[in-house]
């Protein structure tokens, strides 16, 4: 197997990880996203997983574009972003907003 195959399998496995624990934290918290919500999110996961993997930047981010989230929503993202071990804190800023939007799902 190449690096590149390499890479990809251990971005699958590891976006699939996140993706079950992902889920359930929002299920617990009593967020349940809807289809097209579960389609972005999903799309972002595997791609924090992806960056987690090959060690990509991400591109920069302003911090006060998301001055609106939440606490709650941010503490879940952080808790993602810290169980991938290896992403910056901007990861969470961008993630928090699939949270913050899902809860308002009634």
């Amino acid at each position: 197997m190449n690096d590149a195959q390499e890479r990809a399998e251990q971005t699958a496995t590891l976006a699939g990880r996140m993706l079950t624990q992902v889920y359930a934290l929002l299920s617990n918290h009593g967020i349940t996203p809807n289809a097209v919500q579960q389609q972005m999110l999903t799309s972002h996961v595997r791609a924090m997983a992806h960056r987690s993997v090959t060690g990509e930047p991400l591109p920069e981010v302003d911090a006060s574009l998301f001055d609106e989230i939440s606490p709650e929503s941010m503490n879940l993202a952080r808790e993602v972003v810290a169980a991938f071990g290896n992403l910056p804190e901007e990861e969470a800023w961008l993630l928090s907003v699939h949270f913050e939007v899902a809860k308002e799902n009634l």
